[in-house]
């Protein structure tokens, strides 16, 4: 008589198929009842091998979880709809995971099931994604998205393993800043005084502040007395959807003639370094007490048609700027200035590197700028080669100058002389 197999022990045999069949007990289901996986081959030898390679997963807390199997699209909709949407994540970051499934991901390898994917489908996604003309920053991110993607899908045991650890991300190369020089600030500030909103360029190249920073900023923001600004928010991008009763025709909602507002105004800053008080220099202050009276009448002259919101940078009728806006302006400043092309960001990179040069101190810069690791600093240093050679020109005209003034100052014959009694002395 054979002994009695205890509950839950894997089970080989052979079926009326006439293939070989293994049951192993992998854990407990949802609603109690025991996990039994099934496994088929055409040889007990290889049955034998698969129950083992089975059983050792479980051992290792590595089966895939009991179900149907996702496919890459399924998971990544859930993923997003449900696991990372705000408030979970800030909105913008949001927005770049949104793009890189549905514009990259989805359409490069949505058809796979989830367990089958494998490092070779994510690394000929990234090279077909440069190939036709994505930069490799765009790419890197839709890295970064499935990595965090299949992240989830491990910690709740539908895969085992997270391929885009395996795969290789695509190299980013970072590109080079010229910050601008101080003759060219001066150029820009100049041609921003001839229009409205003048003092938020001023801001954005003596403060560094950030874009949606900057527009965020209200005027109980400002401090005159203390000489101080205090950044808190960011004005963020607006977003839309439709609001049409019957569908308008209109594929991107913004362009919808019933659009409504999908999101805020305002999120919080990027980080908690972001959050923080900057001095004001008198300069600036100045202009800002100019910039309220400015805003004032603007106020009185669009009586009831003023949305009361008390932004610092508003539109003629008192609305939040639209970063689209603001970013179009800047590049208008740049051609009316006559000043080489650039990002709005390179306003950022000037006054930090500025800051850097003039030798403040590390960790003071850091609470300007809003960063939080050291890191940052060490990012921007590098980038300083137009404003040392004009910081260098300054000293060397300061120095040098003085220097070639010195002799007109001392009297030629009392040299001669002393040249001679050298002479009668040999």
């Amino acid at each position: 008589m054979g002994t009695r197999r205890p509950n839950g022990a894997s089970s080989i045999y052979k079926g009326k198929d006439g293939k070989w069949h293994g049951r192993v007990t992998v854990g407990v289901k949802d609603d109690g009842s025991p996990d039994r996986r099934h496994v088929e081959r055409k040889t007990e030898a290889a049955v034998i091998n698969a129950v083992r390679d089975l059983e050792k997963q479980r051992e290792a807390g590595a089966v895939r979880k009991a179900g149907k199997p996702w496919t890459v699209k399924a998971w990544l909709v859930h993923w997003l709809e449900n696991i990372t949407a705000p408030p979970v994540v800030r909105e913008s970051t949001y927005s770049s995971y949104r793009a890189a499934v549905n514009v990259h991901l989805i359409p490069g390898i949505g058809g796979h099931r989830l367990d089958k994917l494998e490092p070779e489908h994510l690394e000929r996604l990234y090279t077909k994604m440069q190939r036709n003309g994505s930069k490799p920053a765009t790419a890197h991110q839709a890295h970064r998205t499935i990595r965090l993607a299949l992240n989830e899908a491990m910690r709740r045991g539908h895969i085992v393993r997270n391929v885009a650890s395996l795969a290789k991300a695509p190299r980013i190369t970072e590109e080079e800043v010229d910050p601008y020089s101080v003759r060219e600030v001066q150029r820009l500030l100049e041609e921003a005084a001839k229009s409205r909103n003048s003092t938020r360029w001023a801001i954005a190249l003596a403060l560094g502040l950030r874009q949606g920073e900057c527009l965020g900023i209200q005027w109980r923001d400002v401090d005159f007395e203390r000489g101080a600004i205090r950044v808190r928010r960011n004005r963020l991008r607006p977003k839309y959807a439709h609001g049409c009763d019957e569908p308008c025709g209109r594929k991107h909602p913004g362009y919808c003639p019933q659009r409504s507002r999908s999101n805020k105004d305002t999120d919080d800053t990027k980080s908690k370094a972001g959050r923080r008080v900057i001095g004001l220099p008198e300069e600036l202050a100045e202009l800002l007490k100019l910039h309220s009276e400015a805003q004032g009448r603007e106020s009185a002259a669009a009586g009831e048609r003023w949305v009361p919101g008390d932004w610092v940078f508003a539109s003629e009728t008192g609305a939040p700027l639209n970063p689209r806006t603001d970013y179009d302006e800047w590049k208008r400043l740049l051609t009316g200035a006559g000043v080489r092309d650039g990002r709005l960001h390179d306003a950022r990179h000037t006054a930090s590197t500025v800051l850097l040069i003039l030798g403040v101190p590390e960790r003071t810069v850091m609470a300007i700028m809003g960063w939080s690791s050291t890191a940052m600093a060490a990012r921007y240093q590098h980038v300083t080669d137009s404003i040392r050679q004009d910081v260098a020109k300054r000293v060397g005209g300061l120095l040098w100058e003085r220097a070639a003034k010195a002799p007109e100052s001392v009297p030629e014959e009392p040299v001669e002389r002393s040249r001679e009694a050298k002479r009668d002395g040999n």
